[in-house]
């Protein structure tokens, strides 16, 4: 992990650079955004990670939500298990830079650290 720290031991790990990446995009889109992660078949180990803002109240009862100082992050319960312990993280590197998916349940993950398998 960079110089960050996780803001919270939760299902879903967020570090303090990757919360202030995502508050500083979701103040871009300038309206009340959370982030919704899952995976989903596919990617050159099997599973892909999937991320995307969407506006708060489009979570239903099989979504579970982690609060990180205001900003929250929802995920289904299915993917949850898949993801329960990820950390996920951001880099400005100009190679290999973006968000960045640390899994505890991989077994296998792609060069690309986008897909993995369990």
């Amino acid at each position: 992990m960079s110089q960050a720290t996780a803001t919270q031991a939760k299902g879903i790990q967020l570090s303090d650079v990757a919360l202030k990446h995502l508050l500083a995009l979701k103040e871009q889109q300038g309206k009340d955004l959370c982030l919704r992660v899952g995976v989903r078949q596919g990617g050159c180990s099997g599973m892909s990670y999937m991320m995307d803002f969407e506006e708060p109240n489009r979570a239903t009862e099989h979504d579970e939500v982690f609060d990180y100082e205001g900003f929250q992050i929802i995920c289904d319960r299915k993917s949850l298990l898949y993801l329960y312990g990820l950390m996920l993280d951001y880099s400005n590197a100009l190679i290999g830079g973006g968000f960045q998916f640390t899994n505890p349940n991989a077994n296998q993950t792609c060069g690309c650290g986008k897909s993995f398998g369990v």
